[in-house]
């Protein structure tokens, strides 16, 4: 499949972050959990699919803990700014061998972008607990992430929405 079947066969949308998404599962068959912000399911997750026509999923907060999983395509590198200002570069893809890792977990107020580097697509998905929901999550602006963390201001505005 390219990467427009897919976005077909899976029912995806575009996302504000850049990429694609559809929410495939919310634990609503649980008693939600009380949060800082309010009441949130146990779990939810999503497809996510970065394309050739859009390569970047900009910077982004959130206040969850996230694992994400690869599943087809071509490798997604992700970059973590965690929140004591350690950067990190971490690439999900299909071969351990090259450094790929199958799986990674992002713990909640890390700031987060992805980048698809070649290839027509990378999908992944991602699990959130407590589940997701759009005020949980902040997008970056440039000015203030290069603010914060000047000694990473190249790959912030490499990957910052303009």
């Amino acid at each position: 499949m390219d990467a427009d079947e897919l976005v077909k066969a899976l029912g995806l949308e575009p996302h504000v972050e850049g990429g694609y998404f559809r929410r495939t599962f919310q634990a609503d068959h649980r008693e939600k959990i009380n949060v800082a912000p309010g009441e949130r399911f146990t779990m939810t997750s999503i497809y996510y699919l970065l394309t050739a026509d859009s390569r970047v999923g900009h910077w982004h907060l959130n206040r969850s803990d996230i694992l994400h999983f690869f599943h087809l395509g071509a490798p997604v590198t992700y970059y973590l700014i965690h929140p004591d200002g350690r950067l990190e570069t971490v690439v999900l893809g299909p071969d351990p061998s090259q450094g790929h890792q199958l799986q990674l977990a992002v713990r909640g107020g890390t700031w987060k972008a992805s980048h698809l580097a070649e290839g027509d697509y990378g999908l992944i998905s991602e699990a959130v607990s407590p589940g997701f929901e759009y005020e949980d999550m902040a997008l970056g602006e440039a000015a203030a992430l290069e603010q914060r963390f000047p000694d990473h201001a190249g790959v912030i505005r490499r990957f910052s929405k303009r």
